[in-house]
């Protein structure tokens, strides 16, 4: 007997909850002429849109030597890294180093986030080199911010394409 009120009970309490949990679902709302005004921007198209604006954003500051700039488009974890590198002898922010040219010439998903490919000039003296590199971009909490950089592969290092199989005869 004591079984049956029970379940009776819990019955009594999740059907007083069902209206609420209903308005949470969207069931009841009413709202569903303000979101369909608004369609919301695919979670793909935003990763590559905030990837982008985040890596030129860092390249601008890279040929601006904006240190700031540069360390303020960084995620968190690697600000004492880039504070100690930044403008040493190699950084990306040293005083020998311009950057006449930087382009973003791709940007897909991988592993760690979004992979955003970029073609940097870099001038030393009277030597320019062209230098490409990788950044990843991740979502860290509800902003984005670059993750990593890391040397890119360049069109000479590219394996070269297999010739088309000749046919026997």
């Amino acid at each position: 007997m004591r079984s049956t009120h029970r379940g009776l009970a819990a019955t009594a309490a999740g059907l007083m909850l069902l209206p609420v949990a209903l308005v949470g679902c969207g069931i009841g709302g009413g709202d569903e002429d303000e979101s369909a005004a608004k369609p919301a921007r695919a979670p793909a198209e935003e990763a590559t849109t905030r990837s982008r604006e985040r890596v030129q954003a860092y390249l601008d500051a890279m040929a601006a030597k904006d240190v700031a700039a540069g360390r303020s488009q960084l995620c968190a974890l690697l600000h004492d890294g880039f504070d100690l590198g930044a403008t040493g002898p190699n950084g990306d922010f040293a005083d020998h180093f311009q950057v006449p040219e930087a382009a973003i010439t791709d940007i897909r998903s991988g592993p760690l986030g979004q992979e955003v490919s970029v073609s940097v000039s870099v001038t030393a003296g009277k030597r320019t080199v062209v230098r490409p590199l990788v950044f990843t971009v991740t979502r860290d909490g509800s902003d984005w911010c670059i993750a990593g950089e890391a040397p890119g592969a360049s069109a000479d290092s590219a394996p070269p394409a297999k010739a088309p199989p000749t046919p026997a005869s």
